[in-house]
């Protein structure tokens, strides 16, 4: 949030993400109650918009955030696994061109991810890391691949692992 300087950091938690299959992954609202758990209700908010707004597809969800809050400059948040397999998601030039990204680097996607289609198409559109401060006025597409280690484990991972610590 500093480096981009953020004042909010929305938690969207997915009512399903139609790349992955529901087997296996925990229920809606347990997934936002854990994620609520981990915002401060201030600066990071933990929201079901997808589920409010009924939207499936991130395209749809970016349009109708846009539309609603049309004062407001976005940023897109996607580990560089997403930003690898960006070309299955439906509509997804028009994700890459309704907001500026911040990439995350993710252990095993992020070099093949900078090496694959999305980032060699949009290869004018990234920007150095220290522009941080400016994304968030860029004009779409426009990305920067966050400089910070990649964190090996995923949602559910660090769900149990919060989970497993909570009272």
């Amino acid at each position: 949030m500093t480096h981009l300087g953020l004042d909010q950091l929305w938690l969207m938690v997915s009512p399903g993400n139609p790349l992955k299959p529901r087997r296996g992954m925990a229920p809606f609202a347990a997934r936002l109650a854990t994620a609520r758990r981990l915002a401060d209700g201030r600066r990071v908010i933990a929201t079901g918009i997808e589920q409010q707004l009924g939207t499936r597809y991130t395209a749809d969800t970016m349009r109708e955030i846009s539309r609603r809050f049309p004062n407001i400059k976005f940023v897109w948040l996607m580990g560089a696994d997403n930003l690898r397999q960006l070309p299955l998601w439906k509509n997804w030039l028009r994700i890459v061109h309704t907001m500026p990204m911040l990439v995350v680097p993710r252990p095993g996607a992020t070099r093949s991810a900078l090496a694959g289609p999305v980032a060699a198409r949009f290869k004018k559109g990234r920007l150095p890391a220290r522009s941080g401060l400016c994304l968030a006025s860029a004009a779409a597409p426009s990305w920067i691949l966050l400089p910070v280690k990649e964190h090996p484990a995923s949602a559910t991972a660090l769900r149990n692992t919060i989970e497993g610590a909570l009272p």
